[in-house]
């Protein structure tokens, strides 16, 4: 691998090349400054942990429906999210969906942290979803590889 690649020839690769998906926004959108909600990009990496993205979609928009916020999220019962989640498996993705989203409340006055080792502190989040919250949303240089990559 030629370690002289610039980066921007694998971004311009992915603003031709990227799938659509409910969570992401668009290379238009991105260079008219419009960001990526920390929130879906959050809630995407969790639903996709050990999930296919082809059953995630469906679950995304089914989970932003009932709760458009974070905020309406911390509110939920552990019952409505778990039974919302019900097909999806790992519950326990499911209940830190909540704790997670209670301690940005509590502690981050329901504003999601930007950098790579806060968010590690969260509940659910492990390296690769705070590498990816960190760089999507907030546009840091962090390093995420799927651990599918072969």
């Amino acid at each position: 691998m030629n370690s002289k690649v610039k980066p921007t020839i694998l971004l311009n690769w992915y603003d031709k090349n990227a799938r659509e998906m409910p969570w992401r926004i668009g290379p238009l959108d991105r260079t008219s400054g419009i960001r990526p909600s920390p929130y879906h990009v959050w809630l995407s990496e969790i639903m996709l942990q050990q999930t296919t993205v082809a059953t995630v979609r469906s679950y995304f928009i089914k989970f932003i429906g009932k709760w458009p916020t974070l905020e309406k999220l911390a509110q939920a019962e552990e019952s409505e999210i778990t039974a919302a989640w019900a097909g999806l498996g790992y519950y326990a993705r499911a209940r830190n969906l909540l704790k997670c989203a209670k301690i940005i409340f509590s502690e981050y006055g329901g504003k999601f942290p930007n950098d790579y080792k806060t968010l590690l502190k969260l509940p659910g989040v492990g390296p690769y979803t705070a590498g990816a919250i960190s760089a999507i949303a907030f546009d840091r240089n962090e390093v995420v590889v799927d651990g599918n990559v072969e």
